[in-house]
């Protein structure tokens, strides 16, 4: 298991989990949000491909629409 820190609070994850399926286990859709890791913005085309490692800091920032 791994530790990183998500939004500011405390989380574990399985070892090799992407950000895609952090996502998932979030129940968030990638197509909605916007992920910071460490400070640089994961493009969507690479969420499946970025691995989670022990102490990453992710921000994930929901798209909100209204008028």
């Amino acid at each position: 298991m791994l530790r990183v820190e998500i939004n500011g609070k405390g989380r574990e994850v399985g070892d090799g989990r992407t950000v895609a399926g952090l996502l998932e286990d979030m129940e968030l859709d990638g197509r909605l949000v916007v992920v910071e890791l460490n400070g640089q913005i994961i493009r969507r085309t690479e969420i499946a491909d970025v691995t989670l490692r022990d102490g990453d800091r992710i921000e994930i920032v929901h798209f909100v629409g209204g008028g």
